[in-house]
């Protein structure tokens, strides 16, 4: 079906003072329909299941922009520093030397005849990644009040994009990591493969805490405020400075139902130890993260219609 033609007729004025007036020009213009633009309809908040499924398939189609916005935070994250990216090497060092001196100087802790400053900064490894992920996530919305207001874009895009800059960091300790097992000679073994969906699920606990608690921070400014003390304490309740051995038996059970607990024991025993990991301990940290981060995304989306009015 051929689109109709809309005639258009000009009639240019004549120059002041001109004799003979300029004769009108006519052309033809061919109306085409306006391409169709998608339309977001933001609704009330619901915590439902479609809910969960629609947003992890917007999230999708804006895959570029949380590559994008990823790439952004490891772009000016050192920018105008000086040490640049040795900053992601030098926290878990630092914070290895300080805890040596302590628990070798001060106190003694078990490591099954493995130097402790690998033993502590295998722990400090994963758990770094983890509480600095959360840490920057849960003031990413407050801080980006601007691009909330203005256009429509899947909101958990921006903690999210934390959490993604943070394997980069990772990444750079990690080699740290293997430098410092073969100062004191000691080698990987096939089992580090395990290393892998490890790093995952913790990477997927620390994105359910952060879509939980950024959203909380938009209401509530208090969760910022208690962030650091909340992950003091969380530390210390993980078996990042001391063997999961040394925690009794009898509450063994009730401390390993933190995902955190049993992903860096697990972590430590792939790549310190090199023996297989726990599969009942990491049976128990995956499917709890799986619970959370569905649970967590849910809540974020269901809060996300709301964001704008309150933040």
């Amino acid at each position: 079906m051929s689109t109709p033609a809309e005639k258009i007729t000009f009639s240019p004025a004549s120059p002041q003072g001109a004799q003979a007036s300029v004769p009108p020009v006519s052309c033809e213009v061919e109306a085409r329909p306006s391409s169709a633009r998608p339309v977001k309809v933001i609704r009330p908040p619901s915590f439902s299941l479609n809910t969960i499924v629609s947003g992890i398939r917007t999230l999708a189609q804006h895959s570029d922009l949380l590559l994008t916005l990823s790439a952004f935070r490891l772009k000016v994250r050192y920018k105008q520093s000086a040490l640049g990216w040795a900053w992601a090497a030098l926290q878990p060092l630092g914070l290895m030397v300080i805890y040596t001196i302590i628990f070798t100087r001060v106190t003694k802790v078990a490591t099954g005849g493995t130097p402790y400053p690998i033993f502590v900064f295998s722990g400090l490894l994963p758990w770094i990644f983890f509480s600095s992920s959360i840490s920057n996530a849960v003031n990413g919305l407050v801080l980006h009040h601007h691009l909330l207001t203005k256009m429509y874009f899947p909101r958990e895009i921006i903690p999210l994009s934390y959490l993604v800059a943070g394997l980069a960091d990772f990444s750079i300790a990690a080699l740290i990591l293997r430098a410092l097992m073969a100062r004191y000679d000691m080698h990987l073994t096939w089992n580090i493969l395990y290393a892998l969906p490890i790093v995952l699920v913790l990477a997927g606990f620390a994105g359910s805490v952060a879509l939980f608690l950024s959203a909380l921070q938009v209401r509530f400014r208090d969760v910022g405020l208690a962030m650091p003390f909340m992950l003091q304490v969380w530390m210390f309740t993980t078996p990042v400075v001391y063997s999961l051995h040394a925690v009794p038996a009898r509450f063994r059970t009730l401390y390993l139902a933190d995902p955190i607990a049993g992903l860096i024991d697990n972590f430590r025993t792939v790549v310190i130890y090199g023996s297989s990991p726990d599969l009942s301990t990491f049976s128990i940290s995956a499917a709890a993260t799986l619970v959370c981060l569905l649970l967590a995304y849910g809540f974020f989306k269901a809060s996300e219609a709301t964001m704008a009015d309150v933040i």
